[in-house]
């Protein structure tokens, strides 16, 4: 008797799974006025309001005189994105100049696809548009300059597939963030800092928390009988406005801050930044800075960028070597160097 057969395969249902890549997309222009973009100096940026895209805040930090002093982007001014929430997030972005008034593309870079993560969380274009372009750009345009970021975020699925049903999404770290509203609406407020005239309000608690300088003068030896008012001597008003932003929401200010309020993690961030922007010309001051300050980490890296002989013969012919001669220990400095400094002591 004949029997029909069946392939076993067409009567297996397979388990099914899927995985899910969102995406979250938004334009922020950087809008430059009535600026001569001249003279800023190499590495001095400007920086664009806070716009969050897929969770994240970022900034456009603009360098009129380019981020930094080397062969490949000299005569260019640079631009970057970068990520103000410090974390390690995919994008797909572009960054071009504009007309005053967006109708013209100056520039057309095509878009960078880059994964930010520490220690780096800027990523862009050194050789961002010629000076003399930009420059020529500007007078036609009344001083007015556009810089367009276009920024996509993407948002990957996990390594391994989860149940739909069963997916639990956490949301980014928001304490950061309401921190720093809470500073910005101005509740509770209980103390105003006095900084060179110009009053900072803040809440005691956490300045306290932060701090224990301000801890001590709030609520230690330190404190007066009147603590609804603190004054901050030797201090910019601009700086110590930074010192603040650092204080509630742990990100790194647009220019460093002093650590005299034993904030040693900003301490840490500034000296990881110095440490990647070592080269000829700023060596020496930065070796000289991390022994004032003993930073030990940047003082072997800047001992380490020197210790070949043709970076120090290089080194040797700038103006802050003398500071650096007077500032450091001669015979520790030969020593590290292993007697390249071609410097030798006068016979008495």
């Amino acid at each position: 008797m004949a029997h029909n057969s069946t392939s076993p395969a067409s009567h297996v249902e397979l388990p099914e799974t899927s995985s899910r890549c969102v995406t979250e997309s938004r334009t922020h222009n950087l809008e430059v006025a009535g600026y001569s973009l001249d003279g800023m100096g190499v590495g001095k940026y400007i920086r664009s309001s806070r716009f969050s895209v897929g969770g994240y805040d970022w900034c456009i930090r603009f360098y009129p005189d380019g981020e930094r002093e080397t062969v490949n982007v000299a005569g260019n001014a640079s631009c970057f994105l970068f990520c103000v929430s410090q974390k390690e997030v995919r994008v797909m972005f572009t960054l071009n100049m504009l007309e005053k008034h967006g109708a013209v593309q100056v520039t057309n870079h095509r878009a960078l696809e880059h994964t930010i993560c520490p220690p780096h969380y800027n990523y862009g274009l050194p050789y961002f548009v010629e000076k003399s372009r930009l420059k020529s750009s500007a007078l036609a345009n009344n001083g007015y300059v556009t810089i367009r970021c276009a920024l996509t975020v993407i948002k990957e699925p996990p390594a391994e597939p989860e149940c739909e049903e069963n997916r639990v999404v956490v949301p980014p770290q928001e304490l950061p963030g309401d921190l720093g509203r809470a500073l910005k609406d101005g509740n509770g407020l209980d103390v105003v800092i006095d900084v060179g005239g110009r009053l900072f309000g803040a809440h005691k608690f956490m300045l306290a928390a932060r701090s224990p300088v301000f801890k001590a003068q709030l609520f230690g030896p330190m404190m007066k009988k009147d603590t609804r008012r603190i004054k901050v001597v030797g201090m910019e008003p601009a700086i110590f406005g930074m010192l603040r932003e650092f204080i509630y929401t742990d990100l790194l200010p647009t220019w460093e801050g002093e650590d005299r309020y034993g904030l040693n993690r900003l301490k840490l961030m500034c000296e990881e930044k110095l440490c990647e922007s070592i080269d000829v010309e700023t060596v020496t001051t930065t070796l000289a800075l991390a022994e004032q300050h003993n930073c030990e980490v940047l003082k072997k890296a800047c001992l380490k960028f020197m210790s070949s002989q043709r970076v120090m013969d290089a080194v040797g012919k700038t103006d802050g070597f003398k500071h650096l001669m007077a500032s450091c220990p001669l015979l520790n400095l030969k020593k590290n160097l292993g007697d390249k400094t071609g410097v030798t002591k006068k016979s008495r």
